[in-house]
């Protein structure tokens, strides 16, 4: 950390050096010009060479990417690959390659030793990134998306303006390039969310579907074996019905053998009684 922090210090210094000799004729000339040349402009100019060197610089910052990489609400700003990968969304692939080598190179456990976990973590969040977009139709999702986020930033900016020039004002905040550069970024955040929430609404369906599916699978299976069995214990019952027939009608006829029959008496019809007169 102390050698990371020298080395922002020298390459500023170095920075503003080189600044102040190849703006000196540009001073040289606002003197003669009698412009206003004050501690001021000098330190609001240095701060801005400040700021942009922290910028640059912070790429490479192990400590740094993983702090950004899993900072709060990470779950959804680590939705966008570009903003994952530090790159603009109209960067050439191999540029964003280069990048993600670049920066899997500064999170990785390896080098993170002391901080394994969440450099793993980190490492595994820039890995899904590139996977992202090195698949060309999963990127052109992605710039799907950034541009539906444009678009309702510029049909939002229309309606914006109507409103301001009702109230009488020239103007409005996402007139500025940084800040309708930032509406944009708010915008596509909660566009790759809501992409996110319908991925995961429809795995839930599915998933849901697929256990629908198995448990009426599993009670087809079940009824399937109940019949077999049913129709199994029915075939081993009716063998069992005609043997305990046969059995009984060949009882019947052993006993019917050793008694004599019967003699079947003949019909005598009553005799007729005279006439009484």
């Amino acid at each position: 950390l102390l050698s990371n922090i020298k080395h922002l210090i020298l390459k500023i210094c170095k920075h503003i050096q080189t600044n102040l000799l190849l703006n000196k004729e540009k001073f040289k000339q606002m003197a003669r010009n009698n412009a206003p040349i004050t501690k001021e402009v000098e330190f609001n100019e240095f701060y801005t060479e400040v700021k942009e060197i922290e910028k640059r610089d912070s790429v490479l910052t192990p400590k740094q990417q993983i702090e950004r990489l899993l900072r709060p609400g990470s779950t959804y700003f680590n939705l966008n690959p570009f903003e994952v990968l530090n790159v603009d969304p109209d960067t050439p692939l191999e540029d964003i390659k280069k990048s993600y080598r670049r920066l899997s190179i500064l999170v990785h456990p390896d080098k993170n030793q002391d901080d394994a976990e969440r450099s793993q973590q980190a490492f595994e969040v820039v890995s899904r990134a590139w996977k992202t977009l090195e698949s060309e139709d999963s990127r052109q999702k992605c710039m799907d998306i950034i541009e539906e986020a444009k678009g309702r930033t510029d049909l939002m900016l229309v309606e914006k303006r109507k409103k301001a020039r009702k109230e009488g004002k020239d103007s409005v905040p996402e007139d500025d390039p940084e800040k309708y550069k930032h509406a944009v970024y708010v915008l596509t955040m909660k566009l790759f969310a809501d992409m996110e929430r319908k991925r995961r609404d429809l795995a839930a369906k599915d998933q849901e579907e697929r256990k629908r599916k198995r448990e009426q699978e599993i009670e087809d299976e079940e009824n399937q074996k109940a019949q077999k069995e049913w129709q199994k214990n029915f075939e081993e019952s009716r063998q069992n019905r005609v043997d305990s027939w046969l059995t009984f009608q060949a009882g019947g006829s052993s006993k019917s053998k050793g008694k004599a029959p019967k003699k079947l008496k003949s019909f005598k019809p009553p005799k007729p009684k005279p006439e009484s007169r």
